[in-house]
């Protein structure tokens, strides 16, 4: 398959993944319960989704690689790996907050190769191929150009461990007076959907795993925004952080 055909894979896959959890939206039956943390939740419609996923992949690609949040990684023989969360933004999800979403990214030894980032409720599907434009329904996206700090609008994340949330709202307090303000949408994937389009002029979070970061991630990257990879603070996993260049430089110093 070219990089267009997986694309287009992909895409057929969230959205269909997508469809499904939009059914499963705000269902008061739904079956819940936690994993790491008693606030790290994962539900019976993050599992169907992955699972729907997973068996679309393996029909159309069975000698594929998948990771994913919810059922591990299963290694393929093709050279290819589908890194899948099916359900980025499960407390929001939960508490019927509508900012949710599907990612699903294809890599390669070099990396990522085909990135989607589909978010239901608005019905918007971002994408990205390794050697194309970022696409949000189809039509190229913008990011910010934004170099000065004092007016950026920044959007970062937090995790589940209370330990990793007490370091992490060090660093926030200390970037907060620094920036226009900061936005904790709870959906990493969309976050950096929106900074590859410009609704937020810069995204950090500590504490990512690779299904987050994938699919946005190299949307980001053909937006033509740095992605920098970020220390942990206190017993976080690392991070990352993503903004135009000069942003980047000026943020950084502030997020160690």
């Amino acid at each position: 398959m070219t990089q267009g055909e997986l694309r287009a894979l992909a895409e057929s896959v969230a959205r269909e993944a997508g469809a499904l959890l939009r059914d499963a939206f705000r269902d008061p039956n739904l079956r819940v319960t936690s994993k790491s943390t008693p606030t790290d939740l994962v539900s019976e419609a993050d599992h169907n989704a992955e699972r729907l996923i997973r068996e679309r992949i393996e029909a159309a690609r069975p000698g594929d690689g998948v990771l994913g949040e919810e059922g591990g990684d299963h290694a393929g023989t093709s050279g290819i790996r589908w890194v899948v969360d099916p359900l980025d933004g499960t407390v929001n999800f939960l508490f019927g907050i509508p900012q949710w979403a599907v990612s699903i990214a294809a890599e390669d030894e070099h990396g990522a190769l085909v990135g989607v980032v589909y978010d239901p409720t608005r019905d918007e599907l971002f994408s990205a191929e390794r050697d194309g434009a970022p696409l949000l329904d189809g039509r190229p996206i913008t990011a910010s150009t934004k170099a000065d700090m004092a007016t950026a609008l920044v959007g970062t994340g937090f995790g589940y461990d209370a330990e990793v949330r007490r370091a992490q709202a060090v660093v926030a307090a200390r970037l907060l007076p620094e920036v226009r303000d900061l936005r904790r949408l709870g959906a990493a994937a969309i976050d950096l959907a929106w900074t590859a389009c410009g609704r937020l002029d810069a995204y950090y979070e500590h504490g990512l795993n690779a299904w987050d970061l994938a699919a946005g991630g190299l949307i980001c990257e053909r937006a033509g925004l740095d992605v920098r990879p970020l220390e942990p603070v206190g017993p976080s996993n690392p991070g990352v952080l993503v903004a135009p260049s000069a942003l980047a430089d000026a943020l950084e110093p502030w997020l160690a």
